[in-house]
């Protein structure tokens, strides 16, 4: 137990240290920028589903 503990101390030492962290102004303009591009990708399949959806049923409507 005494090994956990000593690993998640360290950790934190080198998250405060070691880690180079991402000025803010940077990160919320990422953080939008991956937000857009998710919402774009999640458009495009939901448009590729639909229409893949109402093709299937036109092919099954004829069997």
């Amino acid at each position: 137990m005494a090994g956990v503990v000593t690993y998640i101390r360290e950790s934190f030492e080198e998250l405060k240290n070691n880690v180079t962290w991402t000025p803010w102004p940077e990160a919320q303009r990422l953080t939008v920028v991956v937000a857009i591009f998710s919402i774009i990708f999640s458009l495009a399949i939901w448009g590729v589903d639909s229409v893949f959806s109402r093709a299937m049923k036109e092919i099954f409507k004829l069997f």
